[in-house]
């Protein structure tokens, strides 16, 4: 069932209460964040003809998208669709054998995983990915590793400026814990966590690295109506307070056409669909791909 979360996601007042101060000073002293001029003009990420294929399968077919800054970009579609596929080519986890993918006009298509994350693609997944032997405050300070400026045998012999370094990282880390509401469990081992406090969790050791994009993998999936709220709450703030371009897939309809500033729709590999949400709302391919026909 689609659940309204527009009187819970539009509501201004409810922002920023507390958290991400730090993480934002963080990001601005590393890079200007992006001017109001650039708002959803200046393309950031460029997806270009792009064709994967596993086997006999095709899983993407000549799939074109754009991500500008300051968007909120939702990637709809049924299961099998190929939605999660373009995140892990998008991130280096696949390779393409066709296509390109360009990030602030530099194509990073065969990059490794790795190096596309330090470049500031963070991403979640379907499946959560976690360290769960670790407790919910380690988890996002592991995010903070490529920022941590000391090496191994600084932190071995804690030099004075390694102390201050760590000491440093932690309170970013406590204050992405105090946005995601995590107080409470912040030394719970994350095994021993509910689903949707791991999947917060995730989203804030992706947020602890930084990200330039953040890519959202069913952050909503398996949630109930209250954690659904929660999770879009938080991601509104993230996009708005921290400026951070998005890219969520996403199969809750009421969510995504209340939060999304554009939809992509792909079916089959193939993308069907591109714009407003009022638009692909009346969309007729996308209607009888995903939304249901009427039968009219």
């Amino acid at each position: 069932m689609a659940v309204d979360i527009r009187n819970v996601a539009k509501k201004r007042e409810q922002r920023y209460s507390y958290g991400l101060t730090l993480l934002r000073d963080c990001i601005e002293r590393d890079r200007d964040l992006p001017r109001e001029e650039d708002i959803f003009k200046k393309v950031i990420l460029k997806v270009e003809d792009i064709t994967i294929s596993f086997g006999g399968l095709t899983a993407l077919s000549d799939v074109n998208l754009e991500l500008k800054e300051g968007e909120l970009l939702a990637i709809i579609g049924p299961n099998g669709a190929g939605k999660t596929t373009l995140l892990n080519v998008i991130s280096g986890f696949y390779r393409p054998q066709k296509g390109n993918i360009y990030f602030q006009d530099k194509r990073i298509t065969h990059y490794s995983s790795h190096r596309i994350a330090a470049m500031g693609i963070c991403r979640t997944f379907q499946n959560i990915a976690l360290y769960t032997g670790l407790s919910v405050i380690d988890n996002i300070i592991a995010g903070r590793h490529p920022h941590i400026k000391y090496n191994f045998l600084n932190g071995m012999l804690y030099f004075p400026w390694a102390r201050r370094e760590e000491a440093r990282q932690r309170a970013i880390a406590e204050d992405i814990v105090d946005f995601l509401e995590m107080e409470h469990v912040r030394n719970t081992t994350v095994g021993m966590l509910s689903y949707g406090l791991r999947k917060r969790a995730e989203l804030g050791r992706a947020l602890a690295l930084e990200p330039r994009i953040l890519l959202l993998d069913e952050p909503m999936a398996g949630m109930n109506l209250d954690e659904k709220e929660d999770i879009a709450r938080f991601i509104i703030d993230i996009h708005e307070f921290l400026r951070i371009p998005i890219v969520m897939i996403e199969h809750d309809m009421g969510v995504v056409m209340d939060i999304a500033d554009r939809i992509a729709v792909l079916d089959f590999g193939v993308k069907i669909g591109d714009g407003t949400p009022e638009e692909i709302s009346k969309n007729p391919k996308v209607v009888s791909a995903y939304l249901g026909s009427t039968g009219e």
